[in-house]
């Protein structure tokens, strides 16, 4: 990996779902995203990458017939030290689930969950070094938190990481935006006692689309459903939706995408 290639530890570098219905499942992000896939590496099953315009933008993985885990978009958080990352993970109070182990010659991974008990990944690129695109329709822009409160799980994010957290100063809202190199990378949302229950505290993927009414259409004629209708937010307009098998995720077309 060159310097050129090289992500800052802590910038979200790639977002994969893993499913039990592979081939359906391809079917409707290409649908919905124009997506092509490739074969990707094989250590835990069945796995492909999605490819917009010949380039790298997700990966979709098929689970085990006998393990019913939630299905959720995951994101990868870049390190230089997938072993030494998983190490501060647990002594913060996080959990390693799966590794750390090596994904062929693409890189090293750990699939680990913070102290609220939210997965996700932490990616030691190789020869493969994540999403190659990120602004265009089809590709992941944001991801965000969603937890029960923002306090101690930034604490976590930070000390793993080090981010520099910049907080939202409201009564009424807590929100933090995690930055590196002075630039915000995501954010985490506390809500209390309105995180859902059967999913507790997770991460959110926000795709950009074109159109985000028309979108919200296509998911729900290719099998998916609509949880919250389509509105106005900070970003832009967005809406909340599921893929046939349960995933949840963000359409959103960013407010300053002029068309790019």
């Amino acid at each position: 990996m060159t310097e050129a290639t090289r992500r800052t530890p802590g910038t979200p570098c790639w977002v994969s779902l893993m499913v039990h219905g592979l081939d359906a499942t391809q079917e409707f992000y290409a649908a919905l995203f124009d997506w092509d896939f490739v074969p990707g590496p094989q250590q835990l099953g069945p796995y492909v990458r999605a490819l917009l315009d010949g380039r790298e933008v997700a990966g979709i993985g098929q689970l085990p017939p006998d393990r019913h885990l939630p299905i959720a978009w995951t994101p990868y958080l870049a390190t230089d030290d997938a072993d030494e990352t998983a190490e501060t993970i647990r002594c913060c109070g996080g959990t390693v689930a799966v590794g750390p182990l090596d994904a062929g010659e693409a890189g090293r991974l750990v699939i680990c969950a913070d102290p609220a008990g939210a997965v996700f990944g932490v990616w030691q690129a190789d020869a493969h070094h994540g999403t190659a695109t990120a602004g265009p329709p089809g590709t992941p822009v944001w991801n965000e938190l969603l937890t029960y409160e923002t306090a101690s799980v930034g604490k976590f994010y930070g000390t793993v990481f080090d981010y520099d957290v910049e907080p939202v100063v409201s009564a009424d809202f807590d929100y933090l935006t995690l930055h590196l190199d002075g630039r915000p990378v995501a954010s985490l949302h506390g809500v209390g006692t309105a995180l859902p229950r059967d999913r507790g505290a997770h991460w959110m993927t926000y795709f950009e689309v074109a159109d985000v009414d028309a979108s919200a259409r296509l998911v729900v004629d290719l099998g998916g459903q609509v949880v919250r209708p389509p509105r106005e937010g900070t970003a832009g307009r967005l809406v909340q939706v599921t893929d046939p098998e349960g995933a949840v995720f963000t359409l959103v077309r960013s407010a300053d995408r002029n068309d790019r």
